[in-house]
């Protein structure tokens, strides 16, 4: 009986120590993930980012090509402008302005209109952090754990589910060799649309002050696939507040 009693607990024991272990072991990856862009150091020195470069917009007629300008500030203000000529879909010219100021959203879309962001996908947006996700995660309430590895882009990566407090959870694949992102993966509800979910894969790193950011990254939906390709990156350079609202406001 003793002996039973003994094996019971070192199994329960061992229970214990593996939950505890994958939640250390999620951790670990994300804090070796952050010192492989960088490190915190680097990271904290950010304060905004001015990035422009060229989008392709894949559609059944054929490529769309077109530009992007993507701002942000601490902590976590975003503001999207997309441009591209529509003109062989028979729709003209496009123009896509997307605004965040920490709060509350906005889009300036001169092909459906213009609207306030609601709902989830305000709530997916409000999760988003300045300069890296990963730095603050723990401080806005969220949970991060190990959901294994699987195979991404052809490598092996790591899985980590980021659960936040509200919004929809984040499947972040983090690099098994080099613990760089290489892809995420989030469901978000859109009006008229419903819930649809979107893969970004992150390639082609490169060292801008200090930190390794993607400069090509590919995002594919069941609604829309397109690709950025980054020219141009600036950091710590002065951003108008009103870029990040709506205009009048």
């Amino acid at each position: 009986m003793r002996t039973l009693i003994q094996r019971l607990a070192v199994g329960v024991f061992v229970l214990a120590f593996a939950h505890t272990a994958a939640a250390q072991t999620a951790d670990e990856i994300i804090e070796k993930s952050i010192a492989a862009q960088g490190g915190r150091a680097a990271f904290q020195k950010i304060k905004t980012r001015t990035l422009s470069g060229t989008i392709t917009l894949g559609t059944p007629a054929g490529d769309i090509p077109g530009t992007i300008e993507i701002q942000n500030a601490a902590p976590n203000k975003t503001r999207t402008l997309i441009k591209a000529d529509l003109t062989s879909l028979g729709a003209g010219p496009m123009q896509i302005d997307q605004r965040f100021d920490g709060a509350t959203g906005y889009v300036l879309d001169s092909l459906q209109g213009d609207r306030p962001i609601s709902g989830n996908q305000l709530d997916n947006m409000k999760n988003g952090a300045f300069p890296h996700p990963y730095l603050t995660y723990k401080a806005s309430g969220a949970s991060a754990s190990l959901a294994g590895k699987e195979k991404m882009d052809g490598r092996d990566a790591f899985v980590v589910v980021f659960e936040p407090t509200s919004g929809s959870p984040i499947r972040s694949y983090i690099d098994a060799e080099t613990y760089l992102p290489i892809a995420t993966r989030v469901k978000t509800n859109l009006p008229q649309v419903g819930d649809l979910e979107q893969t970004s894969h992150t390639s082609d790193y490169r060292d801008v002050d200090g930190v390794k950011l993607p400069f090509k990254i590919e995002v594919s939906s069941a609604l829309q696939s397109f690709t950025i390709v980054v020219n141009k990156v600036e950091h710590n350079t002065t951003i108008d507040d009103k870029l990040f609202v709506k205009p009048g406001q």
